[in-house]
């Protein structure tokens, strides 16, 4: 095969890939039986996708080999030659993030890569309410000013959390979401932060772990699904309205496949690459097994015209949009994963707050998130009483003392929100046993910025609020918000 045209997109000063990206993910999934694919035979593989125009790859620290695989291949490229882009991810455990354990991180993706650099290092968190995920981000940007990484990127961030971010100096390149035709999240506000941010969007997803094809075009319901690919993205077009919807969407797009005489996959992949700021699309490779590399280069051959996005919006409205924001089928149930849960990721998600008993009281429990100010004023940030929590006045403010995205009170308000449903859930709550939020105000032109942002949150469970605007506070902040839960059983 002769090497394909793949156009290719500038995102950075330093960055330069290929529109469709190859992701290896599947290797997790096929060394599921505990036996490593052979790295130099894997590395073979990737070579021949190089040769073919696919020169840039995508990882993760935990897709088995793959990293290694990778490092084989990028070591028969000389320095000065045209190198392949190999852009893996940190997804580490929620604990305390200190220079040395991100430090470590990053070796470790350096050492299995078996460069000096990293490309691009995409950062994933899994849960916003343990607050380190930001000190974790300023450690990256230290290290890419120290030359150890390129460009920095996130991974499944929604566009509240990559807002808080950007607003707090971090230095974002990208931002790996899942987008298909069948999850659209990415295109509403998150697309709109990117816009204004000048930061790029890699998707992945886009065919759904293959059900986006002519295979399952007027087949009954799957059954026997074998891969953690296709038992996730069941999972997405069960929450999408079902399979009957998913086949009107499908049939959709084969009518649209047959106008342009491409693939159904490539509809669907197109689709995406014409959605607003992704500058790259990641197609999953089974190496040795299953490679579409001339058909993912038809991507290139045509282009969606009015009548089609038309149609596809018809079939849009039959379908159930996926709920919630890019990433929280990682972070919320009902978990859109593998496993419906984060079993092959996680056994628990400890508490960044520090939890002990009032000495003239055991029955009181105490929440204490490490501000200065807690110890000097005697105060800590929520107290249980029986079945009823009560949440200090809290700002954004991150360790003892440093104060989060200063002059942006929205992001502010996401900042705080995280601490008081990590307050509230540490003492043995939940976010839906908040019952009353009180909001603080510096400047009163805020209000809408921060209702949103409290709205995001809160706008299913409604609990009384109250907001105002006071002369000042305490510091360089804009907003600061109390709260009171009453713990609730569950129905």
């Amino acid at each position: 095969m002769s090497k394909l045209s793949i156009p290719q997109k500038k995102i950075s000063d330093t960055l330069t890939i290929s529109r469709v990206l190859t992701g290896l993910w599947q290797v997790a999934d096929m060394e599921r039986s505990d036996e490593d694919l052979d790295p130099d035979q894997a590395a073979n593989q990737l070579s021949a996708y190089v040769r073919d125009g696919f020169s840039t790859f995508d990882m993760a620290d935990h897709y088995g080999s793959a990293e290694i695989i990778a490092g084989r291949m990028l070591k028969r490229f000389d320095a000065g030659s045209e190198r392949p882009l190999a852009f893996t991810k940190w997804c580490p455990k929620p604990s305390e993030m200190t220079q040395k354990i991100v430090r470590a991180g990053v070796q470790e993706r350096l050492d299995r890569l078996g460069v000096e650099q990293l490309d691009l290092l995409q950062f994933h968190w899994w849960s916003f309410e343990h607050p380190a995920w930001l000190d974790a981000l300023h450690e990256l940007a230290s290290l890419r000013e120290k030359g150890l990484i390129k460009e920095i990127g996130v991974t499944n961030f929604d566009a509240a959390h990559l807002h808080l971010a950007l607003a707090d100096g971090v230095p974002i390149c990208t931002n790996q979401i899942s987008c298909s035709l069948i999850d659209r999240r990415a295109t509403g506000g998150l697309s709109q932060i990117c816009e204004e941010h000048d930061v790029h969007l890699l998707a992945y997803g886009t065919v759904c772990g293959g059900f986006l094809s002519e295979k399952w075009l007027n087949s009954g319901d799957a059954q026997n699904i074998t891969d953690w690919s296709k038992m996730k993205y069941y999972r997405f077009i069960e929450a999408a309205g079902g399979w009957e919807a998913f086949q009107t969407l499908l049939h959709t797009t084969a009518e649209i496949a047959t106008k342009h005489d491409v693939s159904v996959t490539n509809v669907a992949t197109r689709w995406v690459l014409e959605q607003r700021r992704v500058a790259g699309i990641i197609i999953g490779a089974r190496l040795g097994e299953n490679e579409h590399r001339l058909d993912n280069a038809k991507l290139f051959s045509f282009e969606l015209d009015r009548e089609d996005y038309d149609m596809l919006e018809e079939a849009f409205s039959i379908c159930k949009p996926i709920p919630g924001d890019c990433g929280d089928e990682y972070r919320k149930p009902p978990f859109l994963t593998a496993s419906g849960d984060l079993s092959h990721h996680l056994n628990e998600i400890p508490s960044a707050l520090k939890i002990d008993h009032m000495p003239q009281n055991p029955n009181i429990l105490r929440a204490h998130s490490g501000s200065k100010w807690e110890e000097i004023a005697g105060y800590c940030r929520a107290r249980r009483i029986g079945d009823r929590i009560l949440v200090s006045g809290t700002t954004a403010t991150s360790g003892s003392d440093k104060v989060v995205a200063s002059g942006d009170a929205c992001a502010q308000t996401t900042y705080i929100l995280d601490k008081i449903i990590a307050a509230v859930t540490a003492l043995g709550g939940k976010l839906t046993d908040i019952c009353r939020t009180r909001i603080y105000l510096k400047d009163i032109n805020d209000t809408e910025a921060v209702s949103r942002a409290h709205g995001r949150i809160f706008g299913d469970i409604r609990p009384a609020n109250t907001l105002l605007a006071v002369q000042q506070l305490a510091g360089d902040y804009l907003v600061e918000i109390e709260a009171e839960a009453i713990i609730t059983p569950d129905y």
